[in-house]
């Protein structure tokens, strides 16, 4: 049994389904998840546009876009930014795949990457940087948790090249 959030549904596992969701992109348009079935998907959560460190990831996985996308895979990139942000940030660095908002923070929660976190002696609620490998029938293939952003995209790249499990 998956363990359980206080408050919240349990935290989605390798074998499992991956939690549905609807939203909104950059562009405005509504996405879900099922969009996408048929084809592999590496759904990457970040804390907040144009910060240096989502930004660093951002650009990786848009200089590796074409080598994802020859593995089968759509990127999408979740935070609880709004439509606008997304769309200034996306613009603003060339960036080739959807970005979600989640301002209402239901697709963090349900992948269970909003958590508490310590800053400067003050606890906060944040998105985790955490990735999500899902395979053409809706199923987590793989997770990253606390993804550290040097050298992530190239294991994102590797675990898209093993065989399933």
């Amino acid at each position: 049994m998956p363990p359980e959030r206080a408050g919240g549904p349990p935290i989605p596992q390798v074998g499992e389904r991956a939690p549905e969701f609807t939203a909104k992109t950059d562009t405005g348009a509504t996405v879900s998840l099922k969009d996408f079935r048929g084809k592999k998907v590496v759904l990457y959560f970040y804390p907040q546009d144009d910060t240096s460190g989502c930004t660093r990831e951002a650009c990786d996985f848009r200089d590796s876009f074409a080598a994802v996308h020859a593995k089968g895979a759509a990127v999408l990139g979740v935070s609880p930014d709004s439509v606008d942000s997304h769309a200034a940030f996306k613009q603003k660095f060339g960036l080739p795949f959807p970005l979600i908002s989640d301002e209402d923070k239901a697709i963090v929660t349900a992948y269970g990457v909003w958590k508490e976190r310590v800053r400067d002696g003050r606890t906060i609620m944040r998105t985790e940087r955490t990735t999500f490998i899902i395979d053409e029938n809706g199923i987590i293939q793989r997770i990253f948790p606390a993804v550290t952003v040097d050298g992530h995209v190239n294991d994102v790249l590797a675990a898209l090249s093993a065989p399933a499990s």
